[in-house]
């Protein structure tokens, strides 16, 4: 009988952790930091759990020391975090003044980053709009508006941090951006077509119409960064796109077979076939219609490949099942099912805090793969990967902090990914752990946990690394290439 061979990563391999701005920092009025579209959506009463806000946060914004400590206890390479765009334009537009606190405090964290060993990886966008361009001109919704403010923040940016960042990313999740932010409602700015939520909004046409402009305004920056910054500072540029695993509700219907693909194309490859193929994916355009809009010459010449790497974030799988008849005009799925059982009653895996994510390392491996294949096997980032853990936030600390439960998530996550370098021929790179602590969890407010990192909210935002924080060095030393 022959031994099992170890699945590995490349020698090279970077792994770290990320965040978000408006998840961690806190300082939300200060520095001459203006309010973002969040600040805003999180004073309307019933739009998160607990009534919960990023004011104050994990108070990152006072303690990057602390960060910077975490992540070096844990033994990571690199972090992962975004830049709040309010806080460095507060009222964001490109006319509007340049708050130089702002800058400074980014700028500073850079360097500790780097003075401590760590290689940072930027974001340049994680959903927080500043909320003046929102109440001036719609914000996402005016094309011509957005990719001239964006354009002009992100070079600002460059500027700033020149050939100290080599790692950028455009947007973060920009279907995030565009469903639940326009066609649900349940991130800010939170429009919908349901009146029931909101009194203003249009599900049917204003998630498309985002989606375009966010793509737009990512190849302009990206082309900012080509032109003026890339050969003299040495760094890559790219996007981030979201979307899980899909299988078959009833293996044996092709229509279930079939919309597995369809919900794929629907959460990524509306993203990424514009940036890799130069057109929509035809699953959309036959549904949407006129809905989707249509790419001008400069616009696609602008957003077909303009991605160095491939940024992925990734969580969990679904069973998908295929719906009958006419799709309603609301709906952003593909019109199928997103189940987390199959047919015969089997659960796509154990549950979690977080009603969404059931975890499948096997999903992982094969959405790498399809991924791959379908994009001519890019350089591929994890941006985003981890794990809640049901009934965390309601633990006695010490049982908290035991958190095996993610450390076996990590354990076959990271596996997979192993598996899918080493037997798949996928050419993934890096990997950042959501999250390097416990933070502000959008709707979830405070009461789902992500973090490695035991964050106490009502104890003066102490930091306690659970046991994960140690693991996951472990578990990358298992499969990382020894030079």
């Amino acid at each position: 009988m022959g031994s099992i061979v170890q699945s590995t990563l490349p020698s090279d391999f970077i792994w770290g952790f990320a965040t978000a701005a408006y998840q961690i920092e806190g300082g939300f009025n200060e520095d001459g930091r203006g309010p973002s579209i969040w600040d805003k959506f999180c004073k309307i009463p019933g739009k998160i759990a607990g009534g919960g806000s990023g004011d104050v946060a994990c108070d990152s914004y006072h303690r990057t020391h602390e960060d910077i400590a975490l992540l070096k206890t844990c033994g990571a390479q690199a972090y992962r975090f975004s830049i709040s765009w309010s806080r460095i334009i507060p009222l964001g537009g490109r006319n509007d003044p340049i708050n130089k606190k702002g800058l400074q405090f980014y700028q500073k964290f850079v360097n500790d980053l780097l003075d401590a060993g760590i290689t940072p990886m930027v974001t340049l966008f994680h959903w927080d709009v500043p909320e003046e361009l929102d109440r001036r001109y719609g914000g996402l919704l005016n094309k011509e508006e957005f990719v001239a403010d964006f354009s002009h923040y992100a070079r600002v940016i460059f500027e700033a941090f020149g050939s100290k960042v080599k790692h950028w990313i455009t947007f973060n999740e920009p279907w995030c951006s565009s469903v639940l932010g326009y066609n649900t409602g349940a991130f800010a700015p939170g429009r919908t077509s349901d009146r029931t939520i909101s009194d203003v909004g249009d599900g049917s046409t204003e998630p498309w119409i985002v989606g375009h402009n966010i793509l737009i305004a990512h190849g302009a920056a990206v082309k900012i960064y080509r032109d003026e910054f890339k050969t003299q500072d040495g760094g890559e540029i790219g996007i981030t796109l979201n979307g899980d695993w899909a299988d078959p509700w009833d293996p044996e219907n092709p229509a279930d077979v079939e919309a597995c693909d369809r919900k794929i194309e629907f959460a990524i490859s509306w993203f990424a076939d514009p940036i890799y193929h130069g057109k929509y994916p035809d699953s959309m355009i036959k549904q949407l219609g006129n809905r989707l809009p249509s790419w001008t010459p400069e616009e696609i010449a602008l957003v077909h490949g303009s991605n160095d790497f491939y940024g992925m974030n990734h969580y969990c799988a679904n069973y998908i099942r295929a719906k009958t008849g006419e799709p309603e005009l609301d709906d952003h799925a593909g019109n199928l099912e997103l189940l987390l059982e199959d047919k015969y009653g089997h659960s796509v895996g154990p549950i979690t805090q977080s009603p969404w994510l059931r975890p499948c390392a096997i999903g992982f491996r094969k959405l790498l793969k399809w991924l791959s294949e379908r994009y001519g096997y890019p350089k591929i980032y994890v941006t985003e990967n981890g794990t809640s853990v049901l009934g965390e936030n309601d633990m006695p600390l010490e049982q908290l902090l035991d958190d095996e439960f993610r450390v076996q998530y990590f354990r076959d996550y990271i596996g997979a990914m192993a598996d899918a370098y080493t037997l798949d021929g996928v050419n993934v790179r890096a990997y950042m752990a959501w999250s390097l602590m416990d933070n502000f969890e959008w709707a979830e407010g405070y009461e789902t946990r992500f973090g490695v990192t035991y964050v106490d909210y009502e104890n003066d935002q102490k930091r306690i690394p659970k046991k994960s924080a140690m693991s996951i060095r472990n578990i990358f030393e298992t499969h990382i290439e020894k030079v």
